[in-house]
């Protein structure tokens, strides 16, 4: 079975869920385009995310995906937080922020019934996660209502396990994708490899459609991706100057200019490794910070330098992600750019 007559779409691209520059304007251009449009829910309340459905339902006939988180909520550390702000407190001081006045939260919540019982009302087609799967209960709540179920790997391991869970199409994320690494059986940063290494490994080792992300921004790339096994695309960073992101003024500056042209793995904003363009505080902190809390916690700390930062026009706190080929970033339209991946 291909992957569009497996997800029910005309192409074999789909946009990748970015949570924090996109919402449904993206995802609904994407899946009219005839490509798989995602909207990611990572960032939503629940609220949020019945309202972007309603969106999603009114603006396209077309099956979308609807991605989630599925990690497990750590245990906050009083000292791992205090050390955290410790290694933060010069930029406090020079951006006249009262560090005591900061909450501490979690930022990211994890799939969870309550999203199930929303998207059991919506019915999408695709239902996709990120650091593995949530519980066999809560998949089954997803298999009932008919979507078909995707999630990332970064190694082989990772993808054996998830065919072993019954998913219908797997996601193999390579090392130069943007944002965040979707590794979930380990926290070894060694075991990252390039899109072209693992995609025919992965392809060779599973029976179940795999779709190759990371580094893919052109038709060039596409067509590499499909002639080493990939069964279709995942696509982020090229759609990330599109009119439909909301891709922020300082992010959209960056991705325009020669510091895209390095990236690197950091924890500093959320706690788990990411890719972005590197700037001043991936620089002067990390990449790899051991002072940064576990995923989400880091990134209530780091919130308010963002946002002083951002206000001042610059994005020297701000997660920047994007992959390791910006070469694909244009600004044109969603569905133009999507055809033309196809397009030698």
């Amino acid at each position: 079975m291909t992957l569009q007559s497996l997800l029910g779409i005309e192409l074999p691209i789909i946009q990748a869920p970015m949570a924090g520059v996109q919402a449904s304007a993206l995802a609904i251009a994407v899946s009219n385009a005839g490509g798989l449009g995602s909207l990611p829910c990572a960032l939503l309340t629940m609220e949020a995310v019945r309202k972007e459905l309603e969106a999603l339902r009114a603006g396209t006939s077309r099956p979308y995906n609807v991605n989630f988180f599925c990690h497990k909520p750590p245990q906050p550390s009083a000292e791992r937080e205090k050390a955290w702000r410790a290694a933060l407190a010069p930029y406090f001081r020079e951006m006249a922020i009262d560090p005591e006045a900061i909450p501490v939260g979690p930022g990211r919540a994890p799939f969870n019934a309550e999203a199930a019982e929303i998207l059991a009302e919506f019915k999408p087609a695709v239902v996709s996660f990120h650091f593995g799967l949530p519980s066999e209960e809560l998949l089954a709540r997803v298999r009932a209502f008919g979507a078909r179920i995707m999630s990332s790997a970064t190694t082989v391991e990772e993808a054996r396990w998830l065919e072993s869970q019954g998913v219908d199409a797997i996601i193999a994320q390579g090392a130069e994708a943007g944002g965040h690494r979707g590794m979930f059986l380990t926290e070894d940063l060694a075991t990252q490899v390039g899109t072209p290494a693992l995609v025919p490994q992965i392809a060779r080792a599973v029976r179940v459609p795999v779709i190759a992300a990371g580094g893919i921004a052109d038709a060039k790339s596409v067509a590499v991706a499909m002639a080493l096994g990939a069964a279709g695309v995942q696509v982020g960073t090229a759609y990330l100057l599109c009119p439909e992101a909301t891709t922020s003024a300082v992010h959209r500056a960056a991705l325009k200019s020669e510091a895209a042209r390095h990236t690197a793995l950091t924890n500093v904003f959320t706690g788990r490794p990411a890719r972005g363009i590197v700037n001043r505080v991936i620089r002067e902190l990390g990449p790899m910070s051991a002072a940064a809390p576990a995923f989400p916690l880091a990134a209530a700390a780091m919130a308010p330098l963002r946002a002083k930062a951002e206000a001042r026009g610059n994005g020297d706190f701000s997660p920047l992600w994007a992959g390791q080929n910006a070469a694909g970033c244009r600004e044109v339209p969603a569905a133009q750019l999507t055809r033309a991946l196809l397009r030698l």
